[in-house]
């Protein structure tokens, strides 16, 4: 009986040696032959899977950017395991620090998903929708995890929660980037992310202590001795100013 093949994971094994190839190599020195040299495979089988380099190249990133969200909701799910339900914050705090290439994997995502961009600016034949979809799905997430928090009181009410998850992630490929030129340490970049999260999530204020209040005391008065009435005013200046009380010609 023939073994079954399993094409889904096939394609995806081929995928994943061009990831590990332009890794190291770059992506545009990944070429097809070298793929199916990393994968194992003939360059007749990759081809079979994969009409074009282009092709490959889309589904690999996508493949990476799916890696991405399993790494995110596994975060998320260690979270939960210690506070349930996550809160807001945690599940951005998530996404936001997955982002920043501080261990192998991380930055793996972060140095091809900017070199496949850098390519498409140069390659009409390498789509970028299908990733611009995938950062604007992470946008929304963010920006409904926000407006869960504004509904809970825990996010100021004037701030607009799509410009400002917007900004979030324009601030993560930011970092990621200025980690990568060696501009800033990965817990230099994971301060700046607390140090934005915590504007938009302040600590809530302690409640100011109640006046205690002295039995019998009336309602709206400070509790003490009574004050004396002041004193009715005498014959002086005002009183010799015709129009008030004593006064007047005679």
């Amino acid at each position: 009986m023939p073994k079954r093949v399993d094409h889904e994971e096939r394609r995806r094994q081929i995928a994943d040696a061009l990831l590990r190839t332009a890794a190291t190599r770059g992506l545009h020195a990944a070429g097809m032959r070298e793929v199916a040299a990393e994968a194992g495979v003939s360059l007749r089988l990759v081809q079979y899977y994969f009409g074009t380099k282009e092709e490959l190249m889309l589904f690999a990133m996508q493949q990476l950017a799916a890696q991405f969200a399993a790494r995110a909701m596994a975060r998320i799910s260690k979270i939960k395991q210690a506070h349930d339900p996550v809160r807001p914050r945690d599940v951005i705090a998530a996404i936001l620090t997955q982002a920043l290439p501080a261990d192998d994997e991380r930055r793996t995502f972060t140095i091809l998903n900017a070199a496949y961009f850098a390519l498409s600016l140069t390659e009409p034949a390498l789509a970028i929708g299908p990733l611009v979809k995938n950062s604007n799905a992470v946008i929304d997430v963010a920006a409904s995890q926000l407006r869960a928090a504004q509904a809970a009181g825990d996010t100021p009410a004037d701030l607009d929660p799509d410009l400002e998850a917007l900004s979030l992630l324009a601030m993560s490929a930011g970092l990621g980037t200025s980690i990568l030129a060696g501009q800033s340490s990965p817990g230099q970049a994971q301060a700046v992310i607390d140090y934005h999260l915590d504007r938009l999530f302040p600590a809530p204020r302690p409640a100011l202590p109640r006046p205690l209040r002295c039995p019998g005391a009336a309602v709206g008065r400070p509790p003490g001795p009574r004050p004396r009435p002041a004193p009715r005013p005498g014959p002086g200046i005002m009183s010799a100013h015709p129009g008030f009380p004593g006064t007047g010609s005679r």
